[in-house]
């Protein structure tokens, strides 16, 4: 520690703050329709995901590679928005926007490990529709269950690793005041990293490696299948099929502009006021869990038959139930 704070400057000393003061949803009017509308996107994503989890553990044709990653997917929204929504409406909400040191950065972490993940499971199920598509013989070789749990597996190591050494590195700046004020509506990596009084600079590298491996990469491996897969679908040989295939890539392709098409909107605008900024990354945030479920239900088939006759079992147990207590 003698050593760190050396390395401080003489006339700086090393100070962990005990508290951060979330900005976030302070200053915008009409705040309170905005915690409402979080309210409701929560409960739906909660539901969604819920069932979507629940119709894939239940009917075992839905144990496919493909469904695992689309259950690892739902499974990672529900934990994202339960880390992310309910902490939030607690710290504006109730008028508790501060929020202690360890439990910002625990907070932190959460938040950013399920949004890592949600961008690899992007990753696991643009391959999976890559090789059904481009070598639809060979899937069953290709695409196997172990496959897809070393892969979501390797993805969590990889998440926890990534938000670990962010964290670690945090944990070494001075903020020379008791007190930091993050202008966000959680305890943003970039916000606080920023305000630190000493040398920066490994956050700073850490985050734009963060941006490059989880935005650029990422989408342009997405970018680099779909081209794989157009030319694949000029040499079958009608018209009919090429629509099929295409057809079972809506939902992923759905997912994949949800995502990205927000970030990199909000990326590329440079004088955007904070309060729109913190609107629109806490939309990028909780959007996506919320519409995921809907899309799978909506525009998955497999799905969509599941339901329904889980519906129809569900139904006909309650018709049986009335008749056995009738009797």
């Amino acid at each position: 520690m003698d050593l760190f704070n050396s390395a401080l400057g003489k006339n700086i000393t090393f100070v962990r703050p005990g508290y951060f003061i979330i900005s976030g949803f302070i200053g915008i009017p009409n705040a309170m329709y905005y915690y409402i509308f979080l309210f409701f996107v929560y409960i739906i994503s909660v539901v969604g995901n819920t069932v979507v989890m629940t119709v894939i553990y239940l009917d075992h044709n839905l144990w496919t590679p493909k469904y695992i990653v689309v259950f690892n997917l739902a499974f990672t929204d529900l934990f994202g928005t339960t880390a992310l929504v309910p902490k939030v409406l607690d710290l504006f909400l109730f008028n508790n926007n501060r929020i202690s040191y360890s439990h910002c950065f625990t907070f932190l972490f959460f938040c950013y490990a399920t949004l890592m993940m949600q961008i690899l499971n992007l990753i696991a199920l643009s391959y999976d529709r890559l090789i059904a598509i481009t070598y639809p013989l060979h899937y069953q070789v290709k695409v196997t269950h172990r496959l897809m749990f070393s892969l979501i597996a390797s993805f969590w190591l990889f998440a926890i690793a990534m938000c670990l050494t962010a964290v670690g590195l945090l944990t070494r700046l001075s903020f020379c005041k008791s007190s930091v004020v993050v202008n966000s509506y959680f305890c943003d990596h970039g916000q606080i990293y920023r305000q630190a009084c000493n040398d920066k600079t490994p956050s700073h590298v850490f985050s734009t490696f963060l941006y490059v491996i989880l935005l650029w990469l990422p989408l342009s491996f997405i970018l680099g299948t779909y081209v794989c897969i157009i030319i694949a679908l000029t040499r079958v040989a009608t018209a009919q099929e090429r629509v099929k295939a295409l057809k079972t890539c809506t939902g992923h392709i759905s997912l994949v502009a949800i995502y990205f098409i927000p970030v990199l909107i909000s990326s590329t605008m440079q004088n955007i006021h904070p309060n729109s900024r913190i609107i629109n990354h806490s939309l990028t945030s909780v959007f996506p869990p919320m519409l995921n479920p809907i899309i799978y239900v909506l525009q998955t088939q497999e799905i969509k038959t599941s339901l329904r006759k889980l519906l129809k079992i569900t139904k006909q147990s309650k018709i049986t139930m009335r008749k056995v207590l009738i009797r």
